[in-house]
């Protein structure tokens, strides 16, 4: 089923009536996981998994490490989802410490495994602060590496956008020209990095929109549980935390429950504002964790599927 409703009656709507009534169910998700360094964070991926599989999402995604440090791990996570679900797997790749002939391989790898979806990004350097160096024999940025994907199988390639601009972009403009080239050689959409205002995304969306580029811009979506580790992820990125976002979490430090209220609180708004603005994918990024992405998924009208989307598992 999907809204008649044009965004500005959408709009009207979200501001009169109750924040999530009667929404159409139209939203599609998608989910990012990373790969797990032990037996017990193995278990609570797997378990987000199948939390998050009756949603049927368009595809989950699984990280890759900085300078390729989880390279083997993210393949096993990737063909095990490939293997023992029915959800396409999107694998991440990266430009960093790698040979042009190294990510080839990988990536033929990722083929002969069923894999049929790539993220692909330049990546962050192995040590944090760090400039970004291309391998001499690598892929200089992530446009050439969409570019050398497609001359290895017909991939679907999602790319990462920064609706506050890239740390490393020398302006806006050059953000945008970056963004431009990743479509123009081959991505199939663009998911941003997280943000924390419906505006941030907007404003973003039209930059987009006046540059003449007409590809799909999912909103990538963090939901707050970790104060402190969300700022760093922040900084890295050049991601803003709104000061009124901080205070809301404020004495919660030990308070897990409260805390988890709170955030699935803003993001859920957030999303309900996206929404009302005319926003019809989400990404969330997990961090291994089904719960507040499920119940934002819920509130947006999004519901579980008859069919588990986990083979053997009954309905």
């Amino acid at each position: 089923m999907t809204s008649d409703l044009n965004p500005v009656e959408e709009a009207r709507r979200a501001n009169d009536a109750p924040l999530f009534a009667d929404l159409a169910g139209d939203a599609a998700v998608s989910f990012e996981f990373f790969p797990p360094k032990t037996a017990k964070m193995e278990e609570n991926l797997w378990s987000a998994i199948e939390s998050l599989a009756p949603l049927a999402p368009r595809f989950v995604s699984v990280t890759y490490g900085a300078g390729g440090s989880t390279r083997e791990r993210t393949h096993a996570t990737v063909e095990r989802i490939v293997r023992e679900t029915t959800m396409p797997a999107a694998a991440h790749l990266t430009c960093v410490d790698a040979t042009r002939d190294e990510i080839d391989a990988i990536a033929r790898e990722y083929w002969a495994a069923g894999v049929r979806h790539i993220v692909a990004l330049r990546g962050d350097p192995p040590v944090l602060g760090a400039k970004f160096e291309p391998h001499p024999q690598g892929y200089a940025n992530a446009a050439a590496l969409v570019a050398g994907l497609h001359k290895i199988a017909p991939f679907e390639i999602s790319i990462a956008a920064y609706p506050e601009c890239h740390p490393d972009s020398a302006s806006p403009q050059a953000d945008l020209d970056n963004l431009k080239a990743k479509l123009d050689a081959g991505a199939s959409r663009a998911i941003t990095q997280f943000f924390f205002a419906p505006e941030t995304f907007f404003r973003f969306r039209d930059k987009v929109a006046a540059a003449g580029i007409d590809a799909e811009i999912v909103p990538g979506i963090l939901p707050v549980s970790n104060v402190a580790q969300t700022r760093k992820f922040a900084a890295a990125c050049g991601a803003a935390i709104p000061a009124w976002m901080d205070r809301l979490f404020e004495g919660l430090d030990d308070m897990p429950g409260a805390r988890q209220l709170v955030a699935a609180t803003i993001a859920a708004e957030m999303c309900r504002r996206l929404y009302a603005g005319g926003v019809r994918h989400f990404h969330f990024y997990t961090l291994n964790r089904a719960e507040l992405a499920y119940a934002i998924c819920h509130l947006l009208g999004h519901r579980a599927k008859d069919d588990r989307r986990i083979k053997g598992i009954a309905s």
